[in-house]
């Protein structure tokens, strides 16, 4: 079911699929992708018994386009969506811009995050070599939202990469290998007791290998939190 949440300001569409009493898992795409990104993911999760959400971060999909796209106010939304729907702890799961915004969720909200999934988040360190954004017409998303968030990429938050070190939920980190451009273990050894695991299928491994990232995550998601 598609829904709509005043929340923080702004105005987020979300995805809702499993029973209401289930455990809550939330899953946040990649930059300039939506909620349809997880499609046959949510399905999936939804049989295994959990109440899934999936929101369109804003200046993404039918989520409002309001023009700023700090990291931090979008971690904001996503906090004060789950407040608003009285979810208590989840399973919060995050692709790429996802996952940085995850990784900021858990750090102000950690009441909110029972475990955490990082699906190939860009490094905490400062990057150089990337090309510029070229706008190349209409799209889905908000142009304004690249060229924000590509700046943030490139010289990551020193404040945030040092907080990392604060996160003590269980995490766990899923590298692309070699065929992403990314350094997903930089992430990795800046939480305390995240486990790494390296899947050979670049930066789209829920798309590239689906049920190999299906069989990792529902694992990790299983254990017995003793």
């Amino acid at each position: 079911m598609i829904r709509d949440a005043h929340v923080n300001g702004i105005r987020l569409r979300y995805r809702e699929e499993g029973g209401p009493d289930d455990r809550p898992l939330v899953l946040l795409h990649g930059r300039t992708a939506d909620h349809n990104d997880w499609n046959g993911i949510t399905q999936h999760f939804a049989r295994r018994g959990r109440h899934v959400l999936v929101p369109d971060l804003r200046g993404h999909g039918e989520s409002e386009h309001p023009g700023a796209y700090a990291l931090h106010e979008m971690a904001d939304d996503v906090a004060a969506l789950l407040d608003h729907l009285r979810t208590g702890p989840v399973e919060l799961i995050g692709h790429s811009l996802g996952a940085l915004v995850a990784t900021r969720v858990t750090l102000a909200r950690p009441d909110l995050v029972s475990r955490l999934v990082l699906e190939d988040p860009p490094q905490a360190y400062a990057i150089t070599g990337r090309p510029p954004i070229v706008e190349d017409g209409p799209a889905s998303f908000d142009w304004r939202m690249m060229h924000q968030t590509e700046a943030q990429l490139i010289d990551p938050d020193p404040a945030w990469a040092a907080g990392l070190a604060a996160i003590g939920t269980p995490a766990l980190v899923l590298s692309g290998g070699t065929a992403s451009p990314l350094d997903a273990a930089d992430i990795a050894r800046r939480i305390p007791g995240a486990r790494l695991v390296t899947v050979e299928a670049g930066h789209l491994i829920h798309v590239t290998a689906r049920q190999e990232f299906l069989r990792i995550v529902d694992a990790f998601l299983d254990e017995d939190p003793r």
